[in-house]
This record gives C-alpha cells, sequence and structure tokens, in this order.
C-alpha cells in the first residue's frame, strides 16, 4: 500500500502536473528503487537511510538511478523530520559520500516558512508519507545542464498549484490510503518499483 499510495502521488502529481520535469524519463525507464522503512523512530530509520545509500552508491545509475526510502511509521511531525534531515546531511558526509549522493525530502505536512498549513503552494513537497530521496549528484549535473533555470521549476510549481487550487488537489486524490503512523504495523518490506522525485536540493 506504501509503494503504490506513493507511485500513484508521482504519476497524478508530480509526473501528471509536470512538478519535475526530470520525473517522467526515469519513472519509465524503471530506474528507481522503493525502499519502504519499518522504522519507528530517528535511529531506526538512519540506519535504513544508511543501508539504501551504500546499496545506491555500489549501483550502476543505468540499474537503480535513485531511491525513495518511505518511513510510513515514523517521523508523522513535520517538524522533527526536518531536524532529521540534518542527520541525514551528516550520515552522507560520515561516510564519504558527499558530492557523490545527497538527501531531498518530501513529507506529508510540509510546510514553506511564512505559509499557512493549508497554503495548496505546499503540496509541491507533500507526498503520502515521510520520504527520503537519494539522488546521485551526477544525474542533478545532467538534469541541470539539459534545464539550467532550474529555479525556474520552483517558480512554475507554486503558480500551478496557485491555479489548481485545493479542491483541485484534493481531487487527484493523491494522499496516504493507510494510517500513518500505526507504530508496530507490519507491513514493512523493500519493494522495487519505477518513479522519480520532485525536489531535489539542486532546486529540480
Amino acid at each position: 500500500m506504501v509503494v503504490e499510495d506513493t507511485v500513484r502521488w508521482l504519476e497524478r502529481a508530480v509526473i501528471g502536473l509536470n512538478l519535475c520535469p526530470f520525473a517522467k524519463a526515469v519513472h519509465i525507464k524503471g530506474q528507481i528503487h522503493y525502499a519502504v522503512s519499518a522504522a519507528t523512530d530517528a535511529r531506526e530509520l538512519l540506519e535504513d537511510l544508511q543501508r539504501e545509500l551504500e546499496t545506491l552508491a555500489e549501483m550502476s545509475a543505468e540499474k537503480r538511478d535513485t531511491t525513495l526510502l518511505m518511513a510510513p511509521d515514523c517521523m508523522a511531525d513535520f517538524l522533527d523530520f526536518n531536524d532529521f534531515l540534518a542527520l541525514a546531511d551528516d550520515l552522507v558526509d560520515a561516510m564519504d559520500l558527499g558530492g557523490i549522493l545527497q538527501v531531498a525530502s518530501f513529507h506529508p505536512q510540509f510546510q514553506f516558512e511564512g505559509t499557512a498549513p493549508d497554503d495548496v503552494t505546499n503540496s509541491t513537497n507533500r507526498a503520502p508519507y515521510p520520504t527520503l530521496h537519494l539522488l546521485r549528484e551526477e544525474s542533478i549535473d545532467r538534469a541541470v545542464e539539459v534545464f539550467p533555470e532550474a529555479e525556474a521549476i520552483f517558480e512554475r510549481n507554486i503558480e500551478v498549484l496557485e491555479e489548481l487550487g485545493a479542491e483541485g488537489w484534493a481531487a487527484l486524490d493523491v494522499g496516504a490510503r493507510r494510517a500513518c503512523p500505526v507504530h508496530g504495523a507490519d507491513g514493512a518490506g523493500t519493494q522495487d518499483a519505477g518513479i522519480a522525485n520532485g525536489n531535489a536540493k539542486a532546486g529540480a
């Protein structure tokens, strides 16, 4: 259910609204790995993140270009999740993967500074579940070469969401269909599928 919900969100929102112009190609090529974390706290999630970073770094981009690590059973609070991202960046550096991989993120309660919680523009960075997006720096560089004014993507996305409105976003039906978090829930594991991203730190 977690993977299916995320695929639904990527296809209907990220790709459907073209929130990330680089997403469709990677999705079609099936170069995205989905990992569903069973973590119920930050320590466990950090362990899962380390494992996924190691695996992605060891594999060729042709086989696996990027990874989405979803955490349906923890980090329900956006501020906690936001704090966790600093730990994620520290982990990348500790693993000597700085400049090779980076971690971007999505969260169902994402909120831009200075916006109201129900501001529809926050939806540009909202996913059904707390999600860590593991990206290759080389892939980001190639994407920026194709679309050098990456900051324009963000501006366009805001315009798209404002035009769509809250009712239009709700009509996409891209929210979580599984309660989150559910501590001790089963169904966690690792699954493969093809999908892409939306908010790389480089501006995608």
